[in-house]
């Protein structure tokens, strides 16, 4: 009878696997087996990465495709620290996440120390919560830790495990689930002050962001725009929410002085804003308060309360998007806008400013492997200067058919959102576009993607500088200080690793070695040589 019993670590996992979760990614310690055990028994595979923190951006990966909270496991100390960088980037760039440590029983901590520490504390400045998990709470913690983690904002929410506790038998465990509240659009004067804006309106502008993710408001957006025919610039994590190569696309903002140049003079000239989910953790300071609700109408529709002081609005809505836009667009008739064709010579402009026809160099690179790769192929970007260009250059045609690390910027994301993204979706083209550097802080998960199989595509762009960093550094008239390292064999490492790899030094190199990898039966390593300097006046 006593067997018959599930263990808590079973209900923690069951109310995962009903969340949609279908995979865990993570380095297991003798501390959470019975959690390894747990998730594989219900439906949820366990993956062995090289380290937490890229386990966690794999896990990241196959949410972005499956849309299931992700998973990271990690064992008690060390372990726990690990998985620190990719916890706090999936709080900044609104990641669901279940954070699962493993730890010693609160009487054996009385006594013992070794790798122990308090992972509540410690997480609890970079979650939405955290949790210690108990026999008879088990079920409810882990409905607590989906519900917290999938609510707008969603955001990563951590559970410590005591041993004890996850092998504990539960008897008439105490099941509940909380019911996802239903959308919910304003009403009253504010709603009608909103309709009268975008009515009067003669040159609205909207700024969507990444709260869109969300939901199925993605669809009652693009009606909205096309029928007040309200041209509209992204966030990078939004990009592909409507189509890019839509005509009322201005593209993505947020990282690039030479884009800005083009879409802030619009901004300016604009008599109504639309914020519409967006969240401005992903902008830089040249986003900041640059309009100015005494003299330009500003509707704000989020998910949760201005408290970011980024920007400010004459009306502000915490709601839900699609349903705000679907009330305000009652009734409401078609119009012409901006009489002046400002966006249209705006668009131009920003074609020419981001030519894909250079012969090599960044934008060569990104041109070409756009040119070759399939539309439907799924991309990842490491931070650095490629990813300013490439968040400009790259066209999606749907919602995260680019992502990246947006908010907290972190290195070293790329190549395992990568290896994520083709374990979740096998029959979909997959590359990451990562720095030298970048490439470097990961390059151990090469062993990973070969061990999951699959052929993704892993392009470095190399240069042996931080060439962001150094930009910034010259920028300042400082001395070449910290940016500079040699130049290595990426290729080889590719091929050490059991995969292919290439060394291309021009378009049509670069054409053959990804039509190769195209047909390969395992991952490829493209190491891009470009000279130093390659990013100047091109971001």
């Amino acid at each position: 009878m006593q067997d018959l019993m599930p263990r808590a670590a079973d209900l923690l996992a069951k109310r995962l696997c009903e969340a949609g979760c279908r995979h865990a990614f993570g380095m297991p310690g003798g501390e959470v087996l019975t959690l390894v055990d747990a998730l594989e028994q219900a439906g949820i595979t366990f993956h062995l990465a090289k380290h937490e923190n890229a386990a966690g951006f794999m896990a990241e990966g196959v949410h972005h495709r499956d849309g299931a909270p992700a998973i990271l496991v990690a064992t008690l100390g060390p372990g726990a620290m690990n998985g620190i960088n990719v916890v706090a980037n999936a709080l900044q760039d609104r990641v669901p996440m279940i954070v699962l440590t493993g730890c010693v029983d609160a009487d054996e901590a009385q006594t013992y120390t070794h790798q122990v520490m308090d992972h509540q504390q410690i997480y609890r400045s970079i979650t939405k919560g955290t949790f210690r998990m108990t026999p008879e709470g088990a079920d409810i913690i882990a409905d607590k830790a989906v519900s917290l983690a999938t609510q707008a904002r969603p955001g990563p929410v951590h559970i410590d495990v005591p041993i004890s506790v996850a092998d504990t038998r539960v008897r008439d465990p105490k099941r509940r689930r909380l019911k996802r509240a239903a959308p919910v659009s304003p009403e009253g004067t504010c709603l009608e002050k909103a309709r009268k804006w975008v009515a009067e309106a003669e040159r609205p502008l909207a700024v969507v962001g990444l709260d869109l993710l969300e939901g199925n408001s993605n669809r009652v957006l693009q009606a909205f725009l096309e029928h007040f025919r309200i041209p509209f610039v992204t966030t990078y994590k939004a990009k592909g929410i409507v189509p890019e190569d839509h005509p009322l696309c201005l593209g993505g903002a947020g990282l690039s002085p030479l884009a800005d140049q083009h879409l802030l003079p619009l901004v300016e000239q604009a008599d109504l804003i639309l914020c519409l989910g967006y969240d401005p953790i992903e902008m830089r300071p040249g986003w900041r308060e640059v309009w100015h609700p005494d003299t330009q109408r500003v509707i704000d529709i989020s998910a949760a309360v201005n408290d970011h002081y980024m920007h400010q609005a004459g009306l502000n809505f915490v709601a839900d998007t699609g349903a705000t836009l679907e009330a305000i667009a009652k009734g409401n008739p078609a119009r012409e806008t901006w009489p002046g064709g400002e966006p249209q010579a705006v668009r131009e402009a920003l074609a020419r400013a981001f030519p894909m026809d250079d012969d090599w160099g960044p934008a060569g690179i990104i041109a070409e492997a756009r040119d070759v790769l399939p539309a439907d192929t799924l991309a990842t970007a490491d931070s650095g200067a490629h990813r300013i260009l490439l968040s400009q250059m790259w066209q999606c045609t749907e919602p995260r058919g680019l992502i990246q690390s947006s908010a907290l910027c972190t290195m070293g994301c790329a190549v395992p959102m990568a290896i994520g993204l083709k374990l979740a979706a096998p029959d979909r083209p997959v590359i990451s576009f990562s720095g030298d550097a970048g490439f470097l802080m990961v390059a151990g998960e090469l062993s990973t993607a070969a061990e999951m199989g699959g052929n993704p595509i892993f392009l470095v762009f190399v240069d042996a500088s931080l060439a962001l960093i150094e930009l910034k550094q010259r920028g300042r008239q400082m001395a070449n200080r910290g940016v500079d390292f040699d130049r290595h064999d990426f290729a080889a490492m590719g091929r050490a690793f059991g995969g292919n790899g290439h060394t291309v030094r021009n378009r049509a190199e670069l054409r053959t070695a990804l039509e190769a990898a195209m047909q390969a039966d395992t991952f490829t390593v493209i190491a891009a040589e470009i000279d130093r300097g390659s990013y100047d006046g091109r971001i």
